[in-house]
């Protein structure tokens, strides 16, 4: 084996190995960001489904949530 195809392979591991502890260390912080991004594209299709919708006023939007409750 070359040098190089070693080395290599050393850092793919090293990286492997790295984000597996990082992930493992900061458990809470990955969550977040997953559920932020989970939260972004549930927003984006939201929007996107907005505005091929049929447009609706202030006022009945309101009464509609008034009623919900």
């Amino acid at each position: 084996m070359s040098p190089i195809e070693t080395d290599h392979k050393t850092i793919k591991r090293i990286f492997k190995e790295s984000l597996a502890e990082t992930l493992h260390e900061n458990r809470q912080l990955f969550e977040e960001i997953i559920t932020d991004v989970f939260e972004d594209l549930a927003l984006s299709e939201a929007i996107k489904e907005g505005k091929e919708t049929e447009k609706v006023s202030r006022e009945e939007i309101f009464r509609t949530l008034e009623q919900s409750q």
